[in-house]
């Protein structure tokens, strides 16, 4: 489990948030911001002061190997 605080806000991380140049004009995307000890914050970019959610390295690193691998297709 994270170490960052339950509850926390986008707008009470100071951390630098990042968007995909993918995204686009509807607004419709998520940010992310790399904390002080490896840690991952991701919020919804239409609601910064919304919740974030905090992820570890190791969790991070397991969602992106499972992106890479299509296990978050859209189901048939």
């Amino acid at each position: 489990m994270s170490t960052t605080a339950l509850g926390i806000t986008g707008t009470d991380i100071a951390a630098p948030w990042l968007k995909s140049s993918y995204s686009g004009p509807q607004g419709n995307c998520v940010e992310v911001a790399f904390l002080d000890g490896g840690e991952v914050a991701m919020r919804n970019s239409r609601h910064p002061g919304g919740p974030a959610l905090v992820f570890t390295a190791a969790e991070w690193q397991a969602f992106l190997y499972g992106v890479r691998d299509g296990e978050f297709g859209t189901p048939a």
